[in-house]
Order: structure tokens, then C-alpha cells, then sequence
């Protein structure tokens, strides 16, 4: 018997399987999500079907999110089925030890990671993208916008009675550099225009240094600071350009630009295209990893079990992806490391547990 029948029927099994189970993590997280919406929706007049669509905006990029443990998962059921059927047997009599299986699996699996990093990701973001789009029209922070462009920092604060159109050249630290602010009041008559070399955003309210006041074309006056109160504070606008999944590929790079120019910190773009690098090695690892666990763990366990194991196997993995990450945005580490290292830790566990696997 030609034993490439045994890689095709190992390959369409996993493929059928990952397919089914990414089905019903869809359905669980569209079902969690429309609960969701419906409770955000719950005081706004809308339409009723708004909070149906923005789950089906947002359900795809959850699921590209957390597809590294619906591999891990799938990878256990298509070992239990190999071992039910005695596929596992059969394969192994024609020379086809777990070894092999295991690297079939794997060169899936990266395959599968780049498909979705090259399309499914751009295609989620794009989703994402108009559920950002149509959600803020509905929420309370819809008057405090902030953007960045090739000018820098462009902000719109409504706060009290007055409108202010806020433009920074550069953000260093906690101050924003060369800043003009037009004031229009709520009909949106002009104020003042107030011109400060260096703005404090440390706290709500600003202290504008150096600051010049023209209130039309023949009054000025000068003043070495101002108290300037805002919605926003410098946490508060590090968080509006934190969320970066609504971006394409080409976004994230003419962003990355965009920030270097204005002297913004790239730290999070950097961590978000590492991961997205590193998406089909960890994957990969995660194939192997399950795959490797389901040969070392005996068979006459309850699918509920082996269910247990993959979702405890999930949840220490994400919490060491975690750990890592926070020590990448702290800095503690290099952002590189941070993505990188749980791959080559669980890289090496699965080195370890591949040592004796064709014995099982």
C-alpha cells in the first residue's frame, strides 16, 4: 500500500476537523459577542440588527486571535479519531511512525499560519476596521477623536462649551511639542488660537508652556504657562492608537512611518509585527505540542479528558504569552525576545517529548 494514501488521509482528516472545530468556536464566540453588543445597545435607539452585524464584523479577528488553540484542540481530535478507527495502527504498519505523522502535521499547520496571515488577517482587519467605524457612532467618546498624519498629532476635545481643534508636531515623553489649538464654541464660532511651544499632558489638565494667545488679528498676549483643562491626558491618547488590528499590512507600515516622523513610540507596532511573524511558527509548535502530549498520555481516557488537558494546556500557554508580552512592553526585555521565547520554550518541550515518541 503506497503510504502517501495515509499522508492524504491524514492531511484531509486534520483540515476537516480544524474546519469543524473553527465552526464551533465561531458559534461560541458570535454567541458571547451578540450578548455583548445587545448589552451596549440596550439604552441606544438603533437599529436592532446593529448589534448582529458588529458581531460578524468583529467575531473574525477574534477567531485569528485565538486559531493557535483551536489548532492545539483540533490537533487532539484528530488523534483521538486516528486512534479510535486504528488508523494510527494501520499507518504505523506501513512505516509511517508518530515522527513522520507529527512533521506532516506540522508542515500543515505552517502552511495554514501563512495562508492566515496573508489573507484571512487582512480580511479580519478590514472587518474590524468598519466595527470600530460604526461603533463609535454610538458611543459617549465620539466628540474626543485623535488621529495621526504626516502633520502629527491632530486631536478634537469638546469640553464644557467649547470645542478645541488640537495639533502637535511631535510627543516626547509627556509633552507635546509645537502646539496650536483653535477654540470654537458650540456653534462652532471661532475663539482664540493659542500657539505653545511645549504642552505638559501628564494629567487633564495641560499646562501650556510658553504659550501665545490671539484672539483675533490685533489682539495677542503672552504667557509663560497656562492651565488648558482636556478629556485627554497621555495615557489616554497612548491608548487611542494602541489597538492596531483594524490595520492591513501596508496601514501598519505607512503607520509606522507616520510615527517615526512624530517621534511616537513604535514599541506596540513592533510587538503587533512580531506576532503577526511570528503566527505560523507558533502554530507549528502548537501542532506538535498537542500532538506529542496526546502520544504520551494513554487512550482510554474520556474525550471530556482529553478536552480538560487541551483547555489547561491553552490557558498556561496564553498566560506565558502574557508574562512575556508585558515584559516586552515594559521594556524589561527585547520586543523580539518577548514574542519569541515562548515558541522556543515550547519548542524545546516539544524537542524533549520527541525524544522517545516513536516508542508509544
Amino acid at each position: 500500500m503506497n503510504i502517501k494514501i495515509y499522508q492524504k488521509l491524514i492531511i484531509t482528516s486534520f483540515l476537516k476537523i480544524l474546519l469543524f472545530v473553527s465552526l464551533i468556536f465561531f458559534s461560541l464566540v458570535f454567541i458571547l459577542n451578540i450578548f455583548e453588543e445587545v448589552n451596549f445597545f440596550k439604552d441606544i435607539d438603533g437599529n436592532p440588527l446593529k448589534p448582529l452585524l458588529l458581531t460578524f464584523l468583529n467575531t473574525p479577528y477574534i477567531i485569528y486571535e485565538i486559531f493557535p488553540f483551536i489548532i492545539l484542540i483540533s490537533t487532539q481530535f484528530l488523534f483521538i479519531k486516528l486512534i479510535e478507527n486504528n488508523e494510527l495502527y494501520l499507518m504505523k504498519s506501513y512505516g509511517l511512525n508518530n515522527s513522520k505523522i507529527l512533521f506532516i502535521l506540522s508542515i500543515v499547520s505552517f502552511f495554514v499560519g501563512i495562508f492566515l496571515i496573508l489573507f484571512f488577517y487582512n480580511f479580519s482587519s478590514k472587518l474590524k476596521f468598519l466595527y470600530f467605524e460604526i461603533k463609535n457612532e454610538f458611543t459617549k467618546d465620539n466628540k474626543y477623536l485623535a488621529v495621526i498624519t504626516e502633520n502629527g498629532i491632530w486631536i478634537k476635545d469638546e469640553i464644557n462649551t467649547n470645542i478645541n481643534l488640537i495639533n502637535a508636531q511631535k510627543i516626547d515623553g509627556n509633552y507635546l511639542l509645537e502646539v496650536n489649538i483653535t477654540q470654537l464654541n458650540k456653534d462652532f464660532d471661532f475663539s482664540r488660537i493659542i500657539h505653545a511651544e511645549r504642552v505638559d499632558i501628564s494629567s487633564n489638565t495641560w499646562k501650556l508652556i510658553n504659550a501665545t494667545s490671539k484672539v483675533n488679528n490685533f489682539e495677542y498676549s503672552f504667557e509663560k504657562e497656562i492651565n488648558f483643562k482636556s478629556n485627554f491626558d497621555k495615557d489616554k491618547i497612548n491608548t487611542l492608537f494602541d489597538n492596531l488590528s483594524s490595520l492591513t499590512f501596508l496601514q501598519l507600515a505607512e503607520l509606522k512611518n507616520e510615527y517615526e516622523n512624530l517621534g511616537y513610540s513604535t514599541l506596540e507596532l513592533k510587538l503587533h509585527n512580531q506576532k503577526i511573524i511570528s503566527y505560523p511558527f507558533f502554530i507549528t509548535i502548537m501542532t506538535l505540542f498537542s500532538g506529542i502530549i496526546m502520544l504520551n498520555i494513554k487512550f482510554n481516557r474520556s474525550k471530556i479528558f482529553y478536552l480538560m488537558i487541551g483547555i489547561l494546556t491553552s490557558v498556561s500557554i496564553y498566560y506565558v504569552n502574557y508574562f512575556s508580552g508585558i515584559l516586552g512592553e515594559n521594556e524589561k526585555i527585547p520586543v523580539s525576545l518577548s514574542i519569541w521565547m515562548p515558541i522556543f520554550i515550547f519548542g524545546l518541550f516539544s524537542s524533549i517529548g520527541m525524544v522517545k515518541i516513536n516508542e508509544k
